[in-house]
């Protein structure tokens, strides 16, 4: 059996995750393999590095901190969370981010980000190159509209939720048959259409494949939803999910809710551990 990890996306409610995986570290609990996206790939890599606390303790810090994330940013770059400071400054000054235990630890880590030229998910798995792995997660979370388009080796690349919020059947292509998947919305949630469309065409006008990936998307996602609650009905995987909706910002300032959605992230562990008698 192989034990594989899906972490879905959804920016702050990310909290929630880092507060299941935190547990999960905590009871020793390890995985062959993970998937992260969007947020699942900026805070679940700290499960492959083993940094218990890391991706909370960064955010409630520094998410009032306009160098994080703000408008200004967004104004002047065009990334409303700032890059030299989220992919630098951060990681490899202020709250280091463990790279040789990542590297050394042999539970294999993917990211998904979104092709724009072509609107399909792409998978990268982290290996040797710390800066080349770094990309890929910033563009598995750069969020349409409010990030640039990040480019790698000729690739032009933005969210991954865009094309594939929760990939679970990925992780199951891959052999993985073993899988906990954690969401980041109750069980009921349906997402709409994006509210945002005529945005959307205007700013990704070159790209027609990534805005009929977009109008298409909660499509997708629904899917995706069903298909992981049939999975789970019939015992092939687990879930752990928020019991209500989560109701944090995008680009959350109050370190308050940043410390609520992650208790809640916490409880939802220890009840797993609990019901698992882990």
């Amino acid at each position: 059996m192989k034990k594989g990890l899906v972490l879905e996306g959804g920016a702050m409610r990310g909290m929630f995750t880092c507060g299941v995986l935190d547990v999960l570290m905590e009871k020793n609990i390890s995985f062959d393999g993970a998937v992260g996206v969007s947020a699942g790939a900026t805070f679940g890599c700290n499960i492959k590095s083993r940094q218990i606390g890391r991706a909370y303790r960064y955010n409630k810090k520094y998410c009032s901190d306009p160098r994080y994330h703000s408008i200004r940013s967004l104004i002047a770059t065009g990334d409303i969370y700032n890059v030299p400071f989220c992919y630098d400054e951060l990681p490899f000054k202020l709250d280091k981010w463990d790279v040789e235990t990542f590297y050394e630890n042999p539970m294999e880590f993917y990211c998904v980000a979104t092709d724009i030229r072509t609107g399909k998910p792409v998978y990268h798995k982290c290996t040797e190159n710390e800066n080349e792995d770094l990309k890929w997660i910033q563009a598995s979370a750069s969020m349409p509209i409010v990030s640039r388009p990040v480019e790698i080796d000729g690739g032009i690349y933005l969210d991954g939720g865009i094309s594939d919020s929760i990939p679970l059947k990925f992780m199951q292509d891959q052999g993985y048959d073993d899988i906990l998947v954690v969401e980041t919305q109750p069980i009921d949630y349906v997402k709409g259409k994006q509210k945002y469309m005529p945005l959307v065409r205007w700013s990704l006008r070159k790209y027609p494949n990534m805005i009929k990936c977009m109008e298409e998307r909660y499509i997708m996602y629904n899917e995706e939803k069903k298909y992981i609650r049939q999975q789970e009905l019939e015992g092939k995987i687990r879930v752990i999910r928020p019991e209500e909706p989560l109701n944090i910002s995008a680009v959350e300032k109050d370190p308050a809710q940043i410390e609520r959605v992650y208790k809640l992230g916490r409880e939802a562990g220890e009840k797993y551990c609990y019901e698992q008698r882990i």
